[in-house]
């Protein structure tokens, strides 16, 4: 039932397991869409209309996309997907890490949007920014670095919807748990058993799959969410709705 009539969709991270759904998502519902993603990263799906190899941390990249999809009719949406941690605890975070990780999943994305503000502004249909965050700026399950940017992510989606609702954008947030896509693979590798353990801690028994987050950033992008703006939105097998571990101990 959503349909975007041809109106064009950005998504950063387009190669990855939820880029690559929301890639498949995004076309079903009728959009033209625009993938990111960084050089040597497979952007060949017949679902895409239209591929950009950057690399978000690169600044004039980022200013030369935006100026590029600005000059044209203007996006939809933009959906910032891209993300990427490795420092578990708070003993990894060097400050080579802490850079790192704050410039991907929080500066790059507040560059971005910044710059295709202009471009989104009072179109006859209305936009949107989603941006993809994390449970993790929520609560503490480890990866300091990455959910102190996930936090500011979700603070700058706020700034957004508070200051542009006036010219006619909407700004929300996709909040997932723990998915299922190659980011686990390193864990995998040095505990097979931890998608089990892990799936535990969830009311649902299981981690997220990619296109159910995919699925709720279509939506907030979507005409279907026009009232919608300055909000988040979890999508995480039900782990912030309490301590399912706790219950269980409790509950003998």
């Amino acid at each position: 039932m959503i349909d975007f009539g041809g109106r064009g969709v950005v998504v950063t991270g387009a190669a990855g397991g939820v880029g690559s759904a929301l890639v498949a998502v995004l076309s079903a519902c009728g959009a033209r869409v625009i993938a990111c993603d960084r050089e040597g990263t497979d952007l060949t799906a017949t679902a895409i209309a239209e591929a950009h190899h950057f690399d978000l941390l690169d600044d004039q990249a980022v200013a030369s996309f935006a100026g590029r999809i600005g000059k044209g009719n203007p996006p939809a949406a933009i959906i910032s997907n891209a993300g990427w941690t490795r420092a578990e605890t708070l003993a990894d975070v060097s400050l080579a890490a802490l850079d790192h990780e704050m410039d991907l999943n929080f500066r790059s994305a507040a560059l971005l949007s910044q710059a295709l503000l202009p471009a989104m502004r009072n179109q006859k249909q209305g936009a949107a920014f989603v941006f993809i965050s994390s449970v993790n700026a929520q609560a503490h399950f480890g990866n300091p670095a990455y959910a102190a940017a996930k936090a500011a992510l979700n603070a700058w989606m706020r700034a957004i919807a508070t200051e542009e609702g006036r010219n006619g954008i909407r700004a929300n947030a996709v909040i997932p748990g723990s998915i299922r896509t190659g980011a686990w693979e390193h864990r995998l590798a040095q505990k097979p058993e931890i998608l089990a353990a892990v799936g535990k801690l969830y009311p649902l028994g299981r981690l997220v799959e990619p296109v159910e987050v995919a699925r709720a950033a279509v939506f907030l992008a979507s005409p279907f969410a026009n009232g919608i703006t300055g909000t988040t939105l979890n999508v995480d097998a039900g782990l912030m709705a309490g301590n399912l571990p706790f219950l269980d101990q409790i509950g003998g």
